[in-house]
């Protein structure tokens, strides 16, 4: 019998579980790999250390901030370069991302950069949004009906479908607004219209950027919550898969076909019950880093990178991050070199569960080699060619899961079924699991 049991050894997990033992409960986390860190982990290319995924957190609370200075990390909080990213549209076009917007959806809907991008048509039936009553559009069940209701289909298409498809991976139809911009719908009401609400949403936000991220990158909070389970004698259980979690007890198999059962007065878990749910068809995301010798590129030419329409043609990937212009202490590191990573939507068939969180080098003239370096000549309109990459890798994560977490009666859901997508809802929802068992 334990206090607490904590199946996951994701952020979400590292983090309620570093919180519960330093409160003085006596904790046990159980990881199915022999890794810790879920999907914030590090490789190495062409000799330089770099996220293999969430390389940012969102600044709309102060829930991961809050963390890195409680971890000894405050001083190396760092915000992205100010020049921002672009978009493409479904039929190519590129531009800027406006800049008074959340997730695609305009608070000025009259703003020459967002008449840039959808032209004055559609501009105007996006202001239509002040004339509406506010209670329209309100009971939407997803993010993309709420902005067709109150905006019209083309704002919907040409700025909030590539920008949510790049954050989230989805489209925005089947996004529950609740989820991914918390107090929207309530904000909306309260203010009248849906572009006001997304302007006092960003007023309320931290001052400065929308993202921040960490030197040396976001992997580092993964090496403080470690150390810090360490400290406060987390029993760690690796290569521990869980195959049923109650309110008060996991079942778990070890690597080598052992079998345990946990007895626990609670029970966290950021993971859907394998008894309870049918795994949803999850597309897999591949990532695929490029390291260029490309002085061309010291321009910028598309800021930090660019978000892609789902059915643009011509272009695979999805996104691109230049990421030695997004954050100066990478492009110090790199020496002149440049970091480009893209991502890609990989139909569910073809995502091995063995490559799943692996990284795997590339050859540059291999396929996927060829298709990245193509890609980042399309999106950034400078030739990176096969010659001109010193260092390239891939790592497949499993795509975002947006159905319910499924979880036992008592069990207490954490991470991203239970919270939606980015760092900053995970940690804010995993601490505050956590003080609430302290506080039982």
């Amino acid at each position: 019998m334990t206090d607490v049991v904590v199946v996951g050894g994701g952020v979400a997990g590292l983090v309620a579980a570093r919180d519960l033992a330093k409160g003085g409960a006596h904790v046990v986390l159980v990881e199915a790999s022999d890794v810790l860190g879920g999907m914030i982990r590090r490789h190495t290319v062409a000799g330089l250390d770099l996220d293999m995924g969430a390389d940012s957190f969102a600044t709309r609370n102060d829930a991961v901030g809050r963390l890195a200075i409680e971890l000894g990390l405050g001083n190396e909080v760092t915000t992205p370069d100010p020049r921002g990213a672009w978009l493409m549209t479904r039929d190519g076009r590129t531009f800027p991302i406006p800049q008074t917007g959340l997730l695609g959806i305009p608070g000025s809907p009259m703003a020459a950069d967002v008449l840039a991008v959808v032209g004055q048509r559609a501009a105007l039936r996006a202001q239509m949004d002040s004339l509406l009553p506010s209670p329209v559009g309100s009971k939407a069940t997803s993010l993309g009906a709420m902005v067709r209701t109150r905006m019209g289909a083309q704002v919907l298409d040409d700025l909030v479908v590539p920008i949510v498809a790049g954050v989230h991976s989805t489209h925005p139809d089947r996004l529950d607004p609740d989820r991914v911009a918390p107090g929207l719908r309530a904000a909306m009401l309260r203010e009248g219209s849906l572009a006001r609400a997304v302007l006092a949403l960003r007023a309320r936000a931290t001052a400065g950027s929308a993202v921040q991220g960490i030197r040396g990158g976001i992997v580092r909070l993964v090496d403080e919550l470690v150390a810090d389970m360490e400290t406060y004698h987390v029993d760690v259980r690796m290569g521990a898969r869980a195959t049923a979690v109650e309110q008060h007890a996991v079942d778990v198999v070890t690597a080598d076909g052992g079998a345990e059962r946990l007895v626990a007065e609670h029970v966290l878990s950021s993971t859907s019950d394998p008894d309870r749910t049918t795994p949803a068809a999850r597309t897999g995301i591949e990532l695929v880093t490029l390291v260029v010798d490309r002085p061309e590129l010291d321009a910028a030419p598309r800021g930090t990178g660019m978000l892609v329409h789902p059915d643009a043609t011509g272009v695979r990937a999805k996104a691109i991050t230049h990421s030695t212009v997004k954050w100066p202490w990478l492009a110090e590191a790199a020496e002149g070199r440049h970091v480009l990573r893209l991502s890609y939507a990989v139909p569910a068939a073809d995502d091995d569960a063995a490559r799943v969180g692996t990284s795997r080098p590339v050859d540059p003239a291999d396929p996927t080699g060829r298709r990245a370096t193509d890609d980042a000549t399309a999106l950034l309109g400078v030739p990176v060619t096969p010659a001109s990459v010193v260092g390239a890798a891939s790592v497949r994560w499993q795509g975002p899961d947006t159905t319910a977490a499924g979880l036992a009666d008592g069990v207490v859901g954490i991470g991203e079924a239970s919270a939606g997508r980015g760092l900053a809802g995970i940690v804010a929802s995993s601490r505050a699991a956590a003080e609430r068992i302290l506080d039982s």
